[in-house]
């Protein structure tokens, strides 16, 4: 099945993980955000916030076939 990952700030990676387009990525059905998290070569521990279609969900939600998925990592302001 595909998914589509977004990364913000300084999960950002022009290969496997950008803000601007989606990378697209094939996975198992079954497999989990954290597995999405892993095969794009992201440390499970910098992410803090993870969406899925818009909605925030934890790293063992199931994904399914055309959904959207987002990560974020903590961000400290002023």
């Amino acid at each position: 099945m595909k998914v589509n990952l977004k990364c913000f700030a300084s999960l950002v990676n022009l290969d496997t993980c950008d803000y601007r387009e989606s990378t697209e990525y094939e996975l198992k059905h079954g497999q989990t955000v954290e597995d999405l998290v892993q095969l794009a070569g992201i440390s499970k521990e910098d992410v803090y916030v993870t969406f899925v279609n818009s909605k925030v969900v934890e790293l063992d939600t199931v994904l399914s076939e055309g959904d959207q998925v987002g990560l974020a990592p903590a961000v400290f302001g002023m």
